[in-house]
């Protein structure tokens, strides 16, 4: 994707958080389930994470997601790095290094709001995780964002 004024965006893969980005307290909501199968037709879908709530595995199995439990922010960076060039979307101070590295970062504040490191690690903030996916499905919202 070509973006005037701004670059060009290389990704074919979209790196998640799961705990205050796609989901709260481990659970995804079935509309955002939804939006998730959308892009995986487009994007190829990572979600990472520490899975504080036991809910990883669950939350995924009817996707075709790839999901990789982490212990931190620096295990998260380094397997968010095997994906290279990624999009990388989160909210915490455990996302901070992963969305620093991605070609394209987003922030989501949502319901558990975001950390000030992670929100000035990122390209753009959204308030939900279904602005942040929709960018990606209508790429010319992500252009009218960025474009200089």
């Amino acid at each position: 994707m070509e973006i005037p004024n701004y670059g060009k965006i290389m990704a074919r893969t979209v790196v998640f958080d799961l705990n205050g980005t796609l989901g709260v307290e481990g659970k995804v909501k079935a509309d955002v389930k939804e939006l998730l199968k959308e892009l995986s037709e487009k994007y190829e879908i990572v979600v990472l994470s520490s899975d504080t709530f036991g809910t990883l595995k669950d939350e995924f199995n009817e996707l075709d997601i790839k999901i990789e439990r982490v212990k931190d922010g620096n295990e998260k960076l380094q397997k968010a790095l095997e994906y290279e060039p990624y999009i990388g979307v989160g909210n915490g101070n455990n996302d901070v290094r992963m969305l620093e590295n991605a070609e394209l970062a987003i922030c989501v504040i949502g319901e558990e709001g975001a950390s000030i490191e992670a929100l000035l690690a990122s390209d753009i903030v959204v308030k939900d995780i279904k602005d942040a996916i929709n960018l990606l499905l209508n790429e010319k919202r992500l252009i009218a964002t960025l474009r200089g």
